[in-house]
């Protein structure tokens, strides 16, 4: 019987870096996966290369954790790389599970992108107006080239087969370690689903006791506009929070906090699309039928759009602006 230790690969596409960050929050317990398994794969904490990956037979790698969003071609020749050498794959994160923050840039396109970036943004001093190019030639006649940047933020299963799905910004350490446990053991639930558990973060929440009978807001503020109730619904106190559109498992990390959750974790199986499950939810709680009183109501949320699908807007209905739209 063989007694070689399964191989396991991570990499990070369109991403902070925060999901690589949570595999070393593993703290004593990376010892012990260290211990069960050989990394065969992981740029960012050991020296390997490409060319290490591609000299693997496929499917010789047990499992691979891919975090971050599909922004460059660079990004997208990785995963699909890592899909014919992964016996499993898994979304580590909200970024490549949800599209996350990266995946805000489908109000944008490239174009608008790069004009905001190297030309008007107050900081700027190009003079020049450089920009990055894919292709430059050098006075030799030797070519230096730069991943192509696509106008549309992908979330990983738009671009390869995805297995499996971590969420969170980012996962709690506990949901990494049952994951990885579950693999080892041969212990996972059906391909396709999300590792935690299948109910809104509402269900778990220590606030749902204060919560009115008949929950009705008449006013919407910013978390920073008032004194916050720790003990309190924030949907009580005219805060928008996306726990009743959010999937459980996260500890409770920002409730704990003091603060609203940010909708990190995505929709339950039950719901499609996060962002208008939130607003469906809004929507039942606003204490007026009065238009012109809901268009002021509505008014007061700041960046209604980033708000509602912060996380999620890759993987929604919507998936981006129209280009023809973008000025």
């Amino acid at each position: 019987m063989s007694t070689e230790k399964p191989k396991v690969a991570f990499y990070w596409c369109s991403s902070c870096g925060g999901c690589e960050e949570s595999i070393i929050d593993l703290a004593e317990d990376l010892l012990k996966v260290v211990e069960a398994v050989d990394i065969v794969f992981w740029p960012v904490a050991l020296d390997f290369k490409k060319k290490d990956v591609e000299a693997m037979e496929d499917g010789s790698i047990a499992v691979g954790f891919i975090n971050g969003a599909i922004r460059l071609s660079e990004q997208q020749e990785m995963v699909e790389l890592l899909r014919r050498k992964c016996q499993l794959i898994v979304a580590h994160g909200s970024c490549s599970h949800l599209g996350g923050i990266p995946g805000l840039g489908n109000f944008w396109n490239k174009e608008t992108i790069f004009n905001r970036a190297y030309h008007t943004t107050p900081s700027t001093d190009n003079p020049d107006g450089v920009v990055p190019l894919e292709k430059t030639v050098l006075e030799d006649g030797k070519e230096l080239t730069l991943p192509r940047f696509y106008d549309t933020v992908y979330t990983l299963d738009q671009v390869i087969d995805v297995d499996y799905y971590l969420p969170g910004c980012a996962p709690p350490r506990d949901l990494i370690m049952n994951a990885i446990l579950a693999i080892l053991e041969g212990k996972l639930p059906p391909k396709g689903s999300v590792l935690s558990p299948n109910k809104s973060l509402c269900d778990d929440c220590d606030r749902n006791d204060s919560k009115p009978e008949k929950m009705l807001m008449t006013e919407i503020k910013r978390p920073w506009e008032i004194l916050i109730d720790p003990e309190k619904c924030f949907l009580a106190q005219g805060i928008i929070c996306m726990g009743p559109a959010t999937r459980t498992g996260c500890g409770e990390r920002c409730i704990i906090g003091n603060m609203p959750c940010r909708g990190c974790f995505g929709p339950t199986d039950q719901v499609y699309d996060q962002g208008a499950k939130f607003l469906s939810a809004l929507a039942s709680i606003l204490d007026t039928n009065d238009e012109k009183e809901i268009e002021k109501l509505v008014d007061t949320i700041v960046d209604p759009a980033g708000t509602f699908y912060r996380f999620s807007l890759p993987s929604s209905i919507l998936r981006r602006k129209r280009m023809e739209a973008i000025k």
